[in-house]
């Protein structure tokens, strides 16, 4: 994970002050990029420890089209309980879109709509094997139209895959990228759905490639990033994945294999 570590370091030297919505205060850079061959491992960090368990109960949870923290205690990870509202709601974010877009349908003759809903992941899975050379292969959680029921409009709002020679990359655009806390759990979720949609394509999951727009450090993880980067990088763990398919997995169909990773280091989260 040395890309990512470089990036830590060069926002540290270069990166400018710049306030933001939560008050805390960052050191940004705008418009930074990654690679992350999954060939060479599962791209999860080990200079601090990341708790993969809550990268997959989040994946899932969104997978199955949940916009509440209560939907399936089963699968519930606390991540998402600062912004819920009193009922456990974040309103259309992630895993609607994903799953359920809404969409108007004319109804023929009668100058009325009915309502339909998009299945974005279902239409990719369908897309990558029927047409794997199209450039078209994207899914969007950017809804214009329902930003503003979000409670916190989508972070990682795009990503498009690519076939070539039996191989599936795919490349995320982040709009904002809290490098400390929220990044290194991204690359874990977006490497483990690669993995799964390989998987259910036939495919090998190939390069991840990080697309950041605001990528920024909050001035109070100031002082743990530098304490991560006096660590040196481990071997890369594998991920081990059970022969279903992809909206039938559960918590239990995954292995973490040969993680060992540094002391966990706290960051607060800025809300």
């Amino acid at each position: 994970m040395k890309q990512y570590l470089d990036l830590i370091r060069y926002i540290l030297d270069s990166g400018e002050r710049r306030d933001d919505r939560t008050g805390v205060g960052t050191i940004s850079v705008f418009g930074m990029q990654a690679k992350y061959d999954l060939r060479n491992g599962f791209p999860l960090l080990t200079t601090k420890k990341v708790l993969f368990s809550a990268v997959v109960r989040e994946l899932l949870w969104f997978l199955k089209g949940s916009t509440n923290v209560n939907d399936d205690l089963t699968q519930h990870t606390p991540i998402w309980d600062a912004w819920a509202d009193e009922n456990g709601d974040l309103g259309p974010i992630y895993g609607f879109q994903w799953r359920n877009w809404p969409s108007f349908v004319p109804e023929e003759n009668s100058g009325l709509y009915r309502k339909e809903h998009i299945d974005q992941i279902g239409n990719l899975i369908e897309s990558i094997k029927s047409d794997p050379q199209s450039r078209r292969l994207i899914v969007s959680a950017w809804n214009v139209a329902d930003l503003s029921k979000m409670r916190l409009p989508p972070c990682h709002l795009l990503f498009q895959f690519y076939v070539i020679n039996g191989r599936l990359d795919c490349q995320l655009y982040q709009r904002s990228a809290d490098m400390a806390l929220g990044v290194p759990f991204n690359i874990a979720s977006y490497a483990l759905l690669m993995m799964m949609i390989a998987k259910e394509c036939s495919l090998t999951a190939g390069i991840f490639t990080h697309t950041m727009g605001d990528a920024h450090i909050y001035l109070n993880h100031i002082d743990g990033l530098k304490k991560q980067l006096e660590r040196i990088p481990g071997p890369l763990p594998q991920v081990e994945i059970a022969e279903k398919p992809i909206f039938d997995l559960t918590f239990d169909d995954f292995s973490l294999v040969n993680y060992n990773p540094q002391a966990f280091i706290k960051f607060p989260v800025a809300v």
